[in-house]
């Protein structure tokens, strides 16, 4: 959870609220009283220590271990919980919808976090990637009550014109890398599928050009450089091509 937030959740939440925390394994949030998570409660705490203060509200027992996205209900009647957490979890997931949809069910009101998607488009965090590897989704979280997954397509690792270079990450400040919502009773949650490799370069390409634009010669040079490689490739088949029948 982003460091300056915790206050902030923590004031929100009552002595006797009841709290879930939802994917908190890797740095947990104590003031949860349950958690569900696909890792087990003996190795909890893996990435950083915990957040949401020293006590851990959480047991063995009320720490869950299960898929959260088998399409399977949470184990808990409807709105069953006075505050859902659900922090750097979602753009991991493999069904972040089912997800958000389980959060809603059994939630009154809560909070989500993720990585802008500024940060997951952006070069540099491991090397020869963009954003993290295991990161699903580009996501956008537009105020006041809607979230938006969008499928991390392989293509954004391709061409540098579909991300931000390691530079620009390293200029994002803390609060710039993350994003996220407070709720209550409800958000609204989507996913855009778009078909066609030329819709999706059309879409990262044109995110980056919205948000922090390459310098124009710079991309009619790349594109210029492209045409002459493609030209270059289908002159190529044919000289093999008339290779080849002129063997026989």
């Amino acid at each position: 959870m982003y460091e300056s937030n915790v206050d902030t959740v923590l004031k929100m939440i009552g002595p006797d609220d009841l709290v879930l925390d939802i994917g908190g394994w890797a740095r947990c949030f104590n003031r949860a009283n349950y958690v569900i998570d696909a890792e087990p409660y003996e190795t909890r705490g893996w990435l950083a220590p915990a957040q949401g203060g020293e006590r851990e509200y959480f047991t063995k027992e009320t720490w869950i271990q299960r898929d959260i996205c088998d399409r399977q209900p949470y184990p808990f009647p409807d709105k069953f919980f006075d505050f859902v957490t659900c922090s750097q979890t979602l753009e991991d997931v493999r069904d972040p919808l089912w997800v958000s949809a389980e959060i809603i069910r059994i939630g009154k009101r809560g909070y989500l976090e993720v990585p802008s998607r500024v940060a997951e488009s952006c070069r540099g965090a491991e090397p020869g990637q963009v954003g993290l590897t295991h990161h699903r989704w580009l996501i956008d979280i537009i105020p006041p009550d809607e979230i938006r997954f969008l499928m991390k397509y392989h293509m954004i690792h391709s061409h540098w014109r579909f991300s931000f270079p390691e530079r620009y990450l390293r200029q994002l400040s803390e609060a710039q890398r993350n994003q996220w919502l407070f709720w209550e009773d409800s958000f609204r949650f989507s996913e855009t599928t778009i078909h066609t490799p030329a819709k999706q370069a059309q879409e990262l390409e044109g995110y980056i050009q919205r948000v922090r634009p390459y310098p124009e010669n710079l991309l009619q040079a790349d594109q210029t450089w492209r045409r002459i490689k493609f030209l270059g490739t289908r002159v190529r088949r044919r000289i093999r091509r008339a290779i080849e029948e002129a063997r026989g």
